[in-house]
């Protein structure tokens, strides 16, 4: 397979790109140079070869999730430039849809 003009304009629309006609003539040939790469790999003979799933043999060691250094809420709430007692207060951030410009 080869990768003609035709087919770069196909995807530079599928991509919603717009190159010029020199970046058009770069892509192409860098495809059609993968291409070949990739029909070379297909020659290789690879019978009884196992596929490669993991690259090393570490195992991901999981610990167990436990509650510790917690801080009580009125600790938590001391040092709070604003608050009511139960959570921090901070000033609004998101304008309401009525706000004007």
């Amino acid at each position: 397979m080869k990768i003609d003009e035709s087919l770069i304009l196909k995807l530079e629309q599928l991509s919603r790109l717009q190159l010029s006609a020199s970046e058009r003539s770069g892509i192409r040939e860098d495809l059609n140079r993968i291409l070949e790469m990739v029909e070379q790999l297909e020659e290789l003979d690879t019978e009884g070869v196992a596929p490669l799933t993991y690259i090393n043999e570490d195992v991901n060691v999981m610990r167990e999730d436990t509650i510790r250094g917690q801080t009580d809420r009125t600790a938590a709430l001391k040092n709070a430039p604003d608050q009511d007692g139960a959570y921090f207060r901070v000033p609004k951030v998101i304008p309401s849809k009525t706000a004007k410009k």
